[in-house]
């Protein structure tokens, strides 16, 4: 072997070239031994091996043989940055001699200047500018830029080209040692772009300029280089006149690369860009993938709505064109008999890369640019295209109205009735195709336009799908029919539903028996979703549907009805769960015999029944609740393999020319992140994602009667808190924790824990609260920010004192973060305001953006509460870490919402700390006694309930607020509107309050005016808690014969005797039932005590009813 390598190394090139050639060989063992002895050169001799690479690049014969050295000797130069093992055990360069690095640095700028091929040229760019990106930041490179310069300048069009592909790829590492030349760069590419002869020199001054441009930091940097866009855009025409489409293409795709990151680059010269992309979609001449580029560029830049919001917008006569330009791609459709022969799901027949093009970006330029000015375009094009003799035109409009539906619903939904009636209109078509599109049309609209759609319009879009249903000659029209009853009925409550149930139901059943399986298929998961949203009132048709079923689980064993048997599956469950444990009880029992062989059974990996029967086996275990535990040995061991399946993955380099396997393959999604493709198979991400939502229905149904599974539930659950893959398998996992927390606590203190004690608990707490801090601290979605607080809040609360000092510290300091990190998004949203083109649209969509901070928010009021009501005075040392947050929430320039929080904490922190929290009192309480005048009636109600509080506990530090407290109060009592449903609450705790001064301030006030005023308000029916406390405390008055309240000679005596009868009357909503008794106790003391004169009057001052009910009250 080390006779090869001393060969391999020698002095006659033609051994080396044969090694590297060798290297290429189809002959697996050839190749195999190849590798085993360059391999070897690498770790003994890496100054040999680079040299000969370099060598070879520079002077080999052989077209393969340098385009194999280009990128082995890449491979050696450059260290990954993803850290694989593989590749950064090749990187030899930090081994090599100086005296090697810079012969090959100079073999390397020589082979630039000689190599003609362009694909080897182009490998050879590739080495250069990796080799550079490590080389330049520390200025190791010197003679590099020059020899740049020196080639975009020479007059050489292939040497130029080279120099630009560097000054490309390198851009992003040099931008900062170009600014001084910013100058020269500017007529470095304003000559190539116009280059006369060469339209590679012209492509390659494109990428060099759009990376160079995406690379400057200021906009006064980027304006230098804005004449530059006449030019790149000739680029692009000039390829295309000279029919050279493959270079169009790349020209395209550049600019689409601009046109997402840098798009107020474009601004200046807007319309011109975009009318001459319209021109070229509109191009019927051209080849379909250069039209689908222009398409793409031009919704790019409507979709760009964070960099430049608003800016599209402008320009609403090219968002026509736009809307007709993907309006006519839909028309090419053919008809074909497979779509009429319904015997596959093909549901696509005859439709074609433009038609598809079309349908998605619909969808997305509508969801990018909103309804109002979406909706004005298509009420043009859409009546037109329905009126049309061909039937293609009339598909195209009903196809157009689904996909605008879910980014127009605001706008839509206020032009229901004619957008209804336009499409029921086509459920009479002569054509099917029309017919199924209408149908579709109503699935989709209603899922986006619901449930606006169904409380309206209920009686016409029913009976409609229940006529379709009858098409027989139609089968895929029928299907389409029964799925749209599946879309329409998910937003319905049971009592729309039940007049129609008869109709549609005994239309499903015949369905169901129908030959063909899409029909079959299609009744099944309509007649599931019909039992989901029509509950109980599905009972009486429970006899008829439930043997047929049945028989198909038992029958339906083919192969070819896998998908069949999964859906039957499905409806049995739903139809279980709607009628209710009774009902289902007995055929529950042979359904999940029917499971457990199923489950025993080797299903293939395929096969659809499994995510299936996971989800089914859940709905069955709600069902019946703690009569499901004997099943879980069955229904575990399948769903913990599930929920623990590995990603399928595949990594590779971002540039490369390596397609991912399957690309073909829908179920293989791509993302590029850095400089790595990810790409992932989702069908396993959705079965991880079903399993890991079914362990959290387990838990959170059987409570403590899961216990026995928490020991491997929770270790597989926690570390997919940070699943990034896949949001769904985040969010199971995010919900799941509390549960898992619950039934541990609940199974120890019911004695149902095999003998482990709250060790065991605190022990699982222990395990999960960092791990949810810490997943917090990375989750990189606002909402799933939210739940998680949440999911934190609810474990703190269960495992209240367990919790140890370092781990509240780590909540405190995550919770700062957290607040830290929303206030940055808000500011940076704030800054978006300020965008030439910012309009009403853009305002709404930021306005939705922010209410997600404040559901955020919101959860970090909660956890606060929890902490401070578990640990009272212990927590303080934290709140004045954590205070300066909390009133910088309290200013004017922050939201209603905001406000509330802040002061419920402070509420909180009064409540629990009593006496160790009046050291506060002088920073909060004089933001609660502002709050009380709050335009919203959340903060009003939340200022004065603390008000209550601090009356209540502060004594003599509150007692010189009493005076601006009463008429702070006062002002929400006596508001005209105070009792108006917005405001109830907030007067119900005013006059709560008010109640408090009267009993712990009686002698700072003018009591015979404040409690009489306290009394005339009661009783209290809006916020029952505080209604319980006020009217026992008004009990208690009365029990101490309080002179100020019965007033002199008792005159208040009638009143309080009233608001006994309506508390009385009221159930037990107003008062507890021991203060009842004690009001009924004191209403008969009264009886007895008064003269008979005052008794009648007082009794005579009642309504009737009141009088009715106290005396039959009193009479028990």
């Amino acid at each position: 072997m080390d006779q090869q390598v001393a060969i391999a190394l020698g002095a006659d090139p033609a051994a080396f070239e044969a090694l590297i050639s060798q290297l290429m060989s189809s002959a697996n063992e050839l190749r195999s031994q190849a590798e085993v002895i360059f391999n070897l050169c690498r770790e003994r001799h890496p100054d040999a091996l680079g040299l000969k690479l370099a060598q070879v690049l520079h002077s080999s014969q052989s077209l393969e043989i340098r385009a194999m050295a280009a990128v082995l000797l890449r491979k050696q130069v450059t260290s990954s940055s993803g850290g694989e093992s593989d590749e950064s055990s090749s990187y030899i360069w930090s081994r090599l001699t100086p005296a090697t690095q810079s012969s090959i640095k100079s073999l390397l700028l020589s082979a630039v200047q000689r190599e003609e091929t362009k694909s080897i040229a182009k490998k050879l760019c590739d080495t250069v500018s990796e080799l550079a990106s490590n080389l330049l930041p520390e200025d190791a490179w010197p003679e590099l830029l020059p020899f740049m310069f020196q080639a975009v300048t020479s007059d050489s069009p292939r040497l130029q080209e080279s120099a630009l592909l560097i000054f490309s790829q390198l851009a992003q590492y040099i931008g900062d040692i170009l600014l001084p030349h910013l100058g020269t760069l500017h007529s470095v590419f304003l000559n190539s772009l116009s280059h006369p002869m060469s339209p590679d020199v012209r492509i390659a001054a494109l990428g060099a300029s759009i990376n160079f441009v995406q690379c400057l930091e200021s906009t006064s940097e980027r304006e230098q280089f804005q004449d530059l866009l006449p030019a790149m855009m000739l680029t692009l025409t000039e390829a295309l006149n000279t029919g050279n489409e493959a270079t169009a293409q790349e020209a395209l795709e550049l600019l689409i690369e601009l046109a997402g990151t840098e798009p107020r680059f474009l601004r200046r010269q807007l319309a011109d860009v975009v009318g001459s992309m319209l021109q070229i979609a509109e191009a019927d001449r051209l080849e379909e993938g250069t039209r689908h580029l222009a398409v793409e560029f031009v919704i790019t830049l409507a979709e760009a709505r964070e960099r430049a919001p608003g800016m599209m917008r402008r320009l609403p006569q090219f968002i026509g064109s736009l809307f007709a330009v993907l309006m006519k791609m839909l028309l090419d459709i053919e008809d074909e008999p497979a779509w009429h022969g319904a015997e596959t799901e093909d549901e696509d027949a005859g439709e074609t890369s433009n038609y598809s093009v079309g349908q998605e970006c619909l969808d997305r330029l509508s969801i990018a640019l909103g309804g109002n000015t979406i909706v004005p375009v298509a009420s043009e094009l859409l009546p037109q295209y329905l009126a049309a003799p061909e039937w293609q035109k009339r598909h195209a409009a009903l196809i157009t109205l689904a996909q605008i539906a879910e980014g127009c619903a605001k706008v839509m939904i206020k032009n229901l009735e004619q957008i209804v009636s336009m499409v029921l209109n086509s459920f009479r078509d002569p054509h099917p195709r029309v017919r199924w599109a209408a149908i579709n049309a109503i699935g989709q609209l209603s899922t986006d336009l619901g449930p606006d759609l169904q409380v309206h319009y209920h009686q016409q879009v029913l009976p409609a799908l229940a006529s379709a249903m009858d098409d027989f000659q139609n089968p895929r029209v029928q299907a389409h029919a029964a799925s749209a009853v599946l879309n329409f009925t998910e937003n319905c409550t049971p009592d729309t539903l039940s007049p129609y149930l008869d109709g549609i139901v005994s239309k499903l059943l015949v369905l169901l028996q129908n030959g063909k399986q899409m029909v079959q298929e299609g009744a099944l998961t309509a007649l599931a979703s019909v039992a989901d949203s029509s509950q109980e009132h599905f009972q009486k048709y429970y006899d008829a549907v439930m043997p047929y079923l049945k028989a198909i689980l038992m029958n339906a064993t083919d192969k070819s009805n896998r998908m069949l048997r999964a859906k039957s599956m499905e409806c049995i469950s739903l139809v279980g769960m709607a009628v209710g444990k009774d009902k289902f009880r007995d055929d529950a029992k042979q359904v999940m015999e029917v499971l457990m062989s199923l489950q025993g059974s080797q299903l293939e990996n395929d096969d659809p029944i499994t995510s299936y029967m996971l989800q089914a086996w859940a709905r069955l275990c709600k069902c019946l609740g703690q009569d499901f535990l004997p099943y879980m040995n069955v229904v575990m061991p399948p769903l913990l393999k599930s929920a623990q399946l590995k990603p399928d993955v595949t990594i590779t380099s971002a540039d490369t020319d390596e397609e991912i396997d399957d690309s073909d393959d829908d179920s293989i999604e791509t993302i590029t992140l850095g400089d790595k493709r990810i790409g992932i198979r989702t069908s396993v991400l959705e079965e991880k994602a079903t399993a890991c939502n079914m362990l959290c229905c387990y838990a959170d149904e059987l409570k403590e009667g899961f216990f026995p599974w928490i020991d491997q539930v929770a270790p597989t659950l926690v570390p997919l808190l940070k699943f990034y893959f896949h949001e769904e398998v985040r969010k199971a996992a995010v919900s799941a924790m509390p549960e898992l927390l619950r039934s541990a606590k609940l199974a120890v203190e019911k004695g149902l824990a095999s003998g482990r004690d709250e060790s065991y608990v605190k022990q699982l707490s222990d395990y999960i609260i960092p791990a949810l801090v810490e997943a917090l601290h990375k989750e990189p979605e606002v909402e799933i920010c939210a739940s998680m607080l949440d999911s934190l809040n609810e474990c703190a609360e269960l495992a209240g004192q367990l919790l140890n000092e370092g781990q509240v510290r780590s909540i405190v300091d995550e919770l700062k973060h957290v607040i830290t990190a929303s206030s940055t998004r808000k500011r940076e949203r704030a800054e978006r305001t300020k965008a030439e083109d910012f309009d009403a649209d853009e305002g709404d969509l930021l306005k939705e953006e922010n209410e997600q901070e404040e559901e955020v928010f919101n959860q970090v009021g909660d956890c606060l509460g929890t902490l401070i009501k578990t640990f009272k005075a212990s927590f303080l040392p934290f709140f004045e870490e954590i205070s300066i947050y909390v009133t910088a929430m309290l200013g004017k320039d922050k939201t209603p919402e905001e406000r509330r929080i802040a002061i419920c904490i402070f509420d909180d922190v009064a409540e629990q700390c009593q006496e160790t929290a009046l050291k506060y009192y002088d920073t909060y309480v004089p933001f609660l006694l502002e709050a009380c005048n709050d335009e919203s009636s959340d903060v009003r109600q939340a200022a004065v309930y603390g008000i209550g509080v601090c009356a209540e506990f502060g004594g003599s530090v509150f007692r010189p607020l009493v005076g601006e407290a009463l008429s702070r109060l006062n002002n929400v009592i006596r508001h005209p509107n105070a009792q108006h449903s917005d405001n109830v609450m907030a007067y119900d705790n005013a006059v709560s309050a008010l109640g408090k001064i009267c009993q712990f301030h009686r002698n700072s006030i003018d009591a015979t005016q404040v409690v009489p005023s306290w009394l005339s308000c009661l009783p209290i029916k809006g916020d029952l808690i505080e209604a319980k406390l006020v009217h026992e405390q008004l009990c208690l008055m009365v029990e101490r014969s309080d002179g100020e309240l019965l007033g002199p000679n008792n005159q208040y005596l009638p009143k309080i005797v009233s608001v006994f009868a309506e508390v009385l009357c009221a159930g037990n909503d107003l008062a507890t039932e021991q203060t009842a008794s004690r009001m009924v106790n004191l209403l008969r003391q009264l009886q007895q005590t008064l003269p008979p004169s005052v008794l009648a009057s007082t009794w005579s001052a009642l309504h009737p009813q009141q009088q009715l009910a106290l005396q039959s009250v009193l009479s028990t």
